[in-house]
């Protein structure tokens, strides 16, 4: 008894029922060899058999076993097998599946097989060869094959062991070597030898079917690096391919099966430019899943495909389809460099996934350009927002991928402005192909340049300064005119309270001059500042100490809070050091964007600490603290250093506390 009959005779045959093997469903297997037999695993889900079998011993076959289904892979060119096994299924009644080889649906060649009508036509094709060649189509024809140039050395002709055949073929001139008489059927294991033996790169031979032992000949050939040129055509048929076989026995008998998934980073698009082991991951894979401009770089013919790279969808699909067991995501570039694998590894945690690593454009491109990436800043302004700016300021090498075909005339006049138009620019487009461009030159020169959408870009800044690690600008390298401005000690304490990250998206009402401003855009490079001020003249002193301090992400916008706060994004952190009246709509307003903000509100008059007390009681905030802070600078008074005592400030600091909601 078995749940599945197969004829094997083929590659795909011998795939299906390791298929099966595997999904534990009892399968008989009927092979035409014992070389075949050896190929399938041992298994107690798997039982075997080697005998070349009638329509009557198919017959019987079946109504002893009871199969529900019957897999015909036997070879393309066994049409009388394939015919007694379609009769038998029908006698029986028992449901015929014909398994086509790779390609079958169009033309059952392989790569190394050419086609031709004749036995002339073999040999028109071979005249413009050059190699040895066993020739294994008989020797009523074989005088044909005397047209090919040094024939006699060239042509070794295997002909039966016959006396008047081997006459014949000794007056066309096949001696010696070159003539073989020998009585078939012949194994793959010998003609592989005789191949070799001969050093041939040429098997001419029929269409002979199973009998004629031409599997074993093609076998032979490609094991041997051979070329085999069969005469006559490919036959077309009609079946299933191997994976909608796999997709028909998932539904028939509700099959799983562990997919492995692999993300594979293929470089930055030239398949040269793949590692083995990704060549290897592609070539195996039943499926590929990617972009489209991906896929088609490395598809193989045979190959499923599915154009998608939301992982989510992917997903749903692979739930659909258990058939597939082997899958490539491709992916541009290396898989740890700001790539999708990050999402995917976690939606496809259920499967068995492996990442594959891939060659980055960034290293690729500092390799082209001849610099370390070691002590470089990497990272990717495509498809985010990157405060390039900041980082060129303070790192001497830096390299970013860009998005769009503008970003680098954009960043180069950003620059520029900031005074940075002679840092150095490498930028380099369509890496890997063909029509690969790497331009350089002073940053101020790029200030019009259009380039490709997607391009990489290294800048060199010989005279980048780090950062210090605090707080604390002097006041003196402000531009202050007659608008008031926070004091450096003052600034350090309320920042600290603050508590910023490099992420932060900050406020700053009432700014002022600016400094508060600047010391946040200073702290949060991958952040951003908004300055909010009503008087026209700060306004333009923001501007300019924005300009003074190449704080590029720090946005000044004029006007009154609360009205002006509306239409910024979601704030993390919120510092007040002005309010014109409105402290408690301010305070609404930020509880309103983000319950849980970070506060700091600085207050002078005793009128604007009352109020921030009784706002810190009436709004939704947790870790409340209030101090004062009074700040002396000595002050030089003829031979004496005199204290002069700066206003005291009361710093409020505090954390938005979300309310619970009742339940229902």
């Amino acid at each position: 008894m078995c749940k599945v009959l197969v004829f094997a005779g083929t590659t795909e045959g011998r795939k299906i029922s390791e298929f099966l093997e595997k999904q534990k469903i009892q399968t008989h297997v009927c092979v035409a060899t014992e070389y075949g037999e050896t190929l399938l695993p041992k298994s107690s889900y798997l039982s075997i058999s080697h005998e070349r079998l009638d329509e009557t011993a198919m017959k019987e076959a079946m109504q002893n076993m009871h199969p529900s289904l019957v897999i015909d892979s036997t070879h393309p060119y066994a049409a009388e097998v394939t015919k007694n096994i379609r009769k038998a299924c029908e006698e029986t009644k028992t449901e015929y599946v014909r398994l086509l080889r790779a390609g079958s649906t169009e033309d059952t060649k392989n790569d190394s097989s050419v086609y031709v009508d004749s036995v002339d036509e073999a040999v028109e094709y071979l005249s413009t060869t050059t190699g040895n060649v066993l020739v294994t189509t008989g020797s009523k024809e074989i005088h044909k094959y005397t047209k090919i140039e040094n024939y006699k050395e060239r042509i070794f002709a295997r002909v039966l062991s016959l006396s008047n055949v081997a006459e014949h073929c000794k007056s066309l001139g096949f001696e010696g070597r070159n003539l073989i008489c020998m009585q078939g059927p012949f194994s793959m294991e010998l003609n592989e030898a005789m191949l070799r033996q001969l050093d041939c790169r040429y098997l001419v031979t029929k269409m002979s079917g199973v009998t004629g032992g031409y599997e074993e000949k093609l076998e032979a050939a490609k094991r041997a690096g051979c070329i085999c040129v069969i005469v006559g055509r490919p036959l077309k048929e009609e079946g299933l391919g191997l994976i909608e076989c796999k997709a028909l026995l998932c539904r028939r008998f509700g099959l799983k099966q562990n997919q492995k998934v692999s993300l594979v980073g293929i470089g930055m698009g030239n398949p040269d430019t793949c590692t083995i082991e990704a060549i290897k991951a592609i070539k195996e894979a039943e499926l590929l899943i990617g972009a489209k401009r991906m896929v088609e770089s490395v598809l193989h013919s045979e190959q499923d495909v599915l154009i998608e790279y939301n992982s989510e969808k992917i997903k749903v699909y692979l739930d659909k389809h258990p058939e597939y067991e082997k899958i490539a995501v491709l992916l541009s570039g290396d898989v740890g460099f700001y790539s999708g694998a990050k999402k995917l590894q976690e939606t496809l945690k259920e499967r068995e996934v492996r990442q594959i690593s891939g060659l980055s454009s960034p290293i690729y491109f500092m390799a082209k350009i001849g610099r370390s990436w070691d002590d470089a800043v990497i990272t990717s302004a495509h498809g985010k927002e990157e405060n390039l700016v900041e980082l060129i300021k303070t790192h001497q090498k830096v390299v970013s991928i860009l998005g769009t075909k503008d970003a680098v005339a954009n960043l180069a006049k950003t620059l520029t402005n900031y005074g940075m138009g002679k840092v150095i620019f490498f930028v380099g487009e369509r890496l890997s192909y063909p029509d690969e461009a790497i331009v350089q030159g002073s940053a101020d020169s790029f200030c019009d340049y259009e380039g490709d959408a997607l391009s990489v870009i290294y800048i060199e800044n010989k005279e980048a300064e780090g950062l210090p690690s605090t707080h604390g600008v002097k006041d003196s390298a402000f531009l202050r005119d007659k608008v008031p401005m926070t004091k450096e000690e003052v600034r350090c304490v309320s920042l600290a309270k603050l508590g910023l990250r490099e992420d932060s998206v900050c406020y700053d009402v009432g700014a002022g001059t600016g400094s508060v401003s600047v010391e946040m855009a200073l702290r949060t490079p991958k952040g951003r500042v908004y300055a909010i001020e009503k008087k026209e003249t700060a306004v333009e002193l923001l501007k300019k100490n924005k300009q003074k301090f190449m704080t590029d992400n720090l946005s000044v916008i004029e006007g009154v809070a609360p009205e002006a706060l509306e239409a910024l994004e979601v704030p993390t952190h919120a510092f007040i050091g002005g309010s014109s009246g409105n402290m408690e709509s301010i305070l609404r307003l930020l509880l309103e964007k983000n319950p849980k903000i970070r506060v700091v509100i600085n207050c002078i008059a005793l009128e604007s600490v009352a109020e921030a007390n009784r706002c810190m009681k009436v709004l939704p905030f947790e870790d409340v603290e209030m101090i004062q802070l009074s700040v002396s600078r000595a002050k030089k008074i003829g031979s004496y250093q005199m204290m002069m005592g700066e206003n005291p400030i009361t710093i409020f600091s505090a954390t938005g506390k979300k309310e619970e909601k009742e339940e229902e």
